[in-house]
């Protein structure tokens, strides 16, 4: 039902919308394809592609039609999109409790048809709103270069969402310019329960048709002086949904959380009151970033923290220095070959402690002192994560469920410590490049540590060549590879050639 909403109103939105004036639509079509050696395609291979390669081997096609949003011109603008993808993915053995209660290989793979985005946008002056399923991004780092936002990054499937806010930073009313503002607010619903079914083992429990909130409020302070400052913070919420518990093959319970009105408000502004906890998951980030313009034309250099929190004591700064630490360079297009050096430090190991203890979740407890700790990243009790179709929201550098083969629908490894570095370029005008690289070891969870602990080294390198005698097509090239023990020994090389072009039609 909610995805029929979605697309009823788009249809609706972008008939009206195009039938007023004459209208520019880009269109794309892509064949790829991708092998290699390992259960999943690796790391880099996958991470910050809104989760349409995770398999090892794939043979894929893809159609999208889009009018991208005037963000600039006049008072009112629309957008649309639709994108779709079809193919054939390696199937990959995950762990299941039959009804005898005997753990069997369950098989799965992608669909062979999905719907990537479907959307519909319009905005007036500097605001905009959303229907539909449309990739998100980070709004600070460089989806390209980063790691990952901790937060909302450009690593899973998009959920379909109502999403109103700023197109980008405006100025704050009498500041003259000194200070702006940039905000986001959206409410949806997740749709991945049938994959949740599908790759769970049984034992334990999944939650379906949970609903989804995002937010985040920056302020921008001396944006076109030579040195700014941004800061603000986002957060993410699960709550509702269906809970349904699995012991060793048999379902024991389905709890069916009811919706009201009231949830709209819980999400919005998470907290508890020490006597009942907020029903919901709360997950998202402290922001600060600073730009700094260098004397020479053209070259910037950006330093940031993100400071992820996953219940109050993070909000509060209980713990640590956690968070994903890094330095962007920028150079002016004639620069050179290099464009862009990201560099970043994770670390996500101190997590408020490793003691939670509050006695009104143990009534007759003589122990009356409260420790706020175990903060325990992208996980919550009542969900199965930060995650969509097994893909993090958040930082791609903390492994997904997706690469749970023991079928456990939740982050089993998220006190992690490690490094990337990703650089890129080009080569005259008809040829980028761009390399990744990484390392991160990791301790499991406080509630489940792992003895001994897992590492992870990875390396992707790729370019991309839109030859001038063949306007429109680029073909792209690139291989990857794994070593470690979080995502075992993999190697991948990926492969696809497109043709983006663009029709006008309509009133003039």
């Amino acid at each position: 039902m909610m995805m029929r909403f979605f697309f009823v109103c788009a249809l609706a939105a972008t008939g009206i919308l195009a039938a007023t004036a004459e209208m520019t639509i880009e269109y794309r079509g892509e064949g790829m394809a991708n092998g290699g050696r390992g259960k999943f395609a690796p790391f880099y291979m996958a991470s910050n592609r809104h989760g349409i390669i995770t398999q090892a081997k794939d043979v894929m096609f893809r159609a999208s039609v889009w009018k991208p949003l005037d963000a600039d011109s006049g008072r009112f603008s629309y957008g649309f999109g639709v994108d779709a993808l079809g193919g054939h993915g390696s199937a990959v053995a995950y762990d299941r409790y039959n009804q005898a209660g005997v753990v069997v290989a369950n098989g799965q793979r992608p669909p062979s048809v999905w719907l990537q985005q479907l959307y519909a946008s319009i905005r007036y002056r500097r605001f905009y709103l959303t229907i539909g399923m449309e990739e998100q991004g980070s709004a600070l780092l460089n989806d390209r270069l980063s790691s990952g936002d901790m937060t909302e990054s450009a690593n899973a499937r998009p959920i379909p969402q109502v999403r109103v806010g700023f197109v980008d930073f405006v100025d704050v009313p009498f500041t003259k310019g000194w200070l702006q503002v940039n905000g986001v607010i959206a409410f949806g619903r997740f749709m991945d329960g049938t994959w949740l079914e599908n790759h769970t083992n049984r034992n334990g429990f999944i939650t379906t048709g949970a609903l989804y909130h995002y937010k985040r409020l920056y302020f921008r302070i001396a944006p076109q002086q030579q040195l700014s400052l941004t800061v603000g913070m986002q957060a993410g919420a699960q709550i509702s949904g269906t809970k349904i518990h699995w012991s060793r093959g048999e379902q024991t319970s389905v709890d069916k959380k009811s919706f009201r009105l009231k949830d709209l408000w819980d999400m919005f502004i998470p907290g508890h009151d020490r006597i009942e906890y907020y029903p919901g998951n709360s997950v998202g980030d402290w922001d600060i970033h600073l730009t700094w313009r260098l004397p020479a034309d053209g070259h910037i250099l950006h330093a940031y923290w993100q400071k992820l929190w996953e219940d109050g004591s993070g909000i509060g700064f209980q713990n640590g220095m956690d968070g994903l630490w890094g330095l962007e360079y920028t150079a002016p297009e004639e620069f050179g070959w290099i464009s862009g050096v990201v560099v970043e430090y994770l670390d996500l190991t101190n997590q408020s402690g490793p003691i939670h203890w509050d006695p009104v979740l143990n009534p007759g407890t003589d122990l009356t002192s409260h420790t706020s700790g175990r903060d325990n990243y992208y996980n919550n009790g009542g969900f199965n994560g930060w995650a969509n179709y097994g893909m993090s929201i958040g930082s791609p550098m903390v492994p997904s469920p997706l690469y749970n083969v023991n079928g456990q629908m939740s982050f089993l490894n998220n006190r992690i410590r490690g490094f990337h570095i990703g650089i890129d370029g080009h080569i005259g005008n008809d040829v980028d490049w761009r390399v990744l690289g990484g390392w991160r070891k990791g301790w499991g969870t406080y509630n489940t540590p792992m003895n001994p602990s897992r590492y992870d080294t990875s390396f992707m390198v790729e370019a991309s060549w839109r030859p001038r005698f063949l306007n429109g097509v680029t073909f792209h090239l690139q291989g990857a590879m794994d070593h470690g023990t979080i995502y075992g020994n993999n190697l991948g090389a990926f492969v696809s050639a497109s043709y983006h072009g663009n029709l006008t039609f309509g009133k003039k």
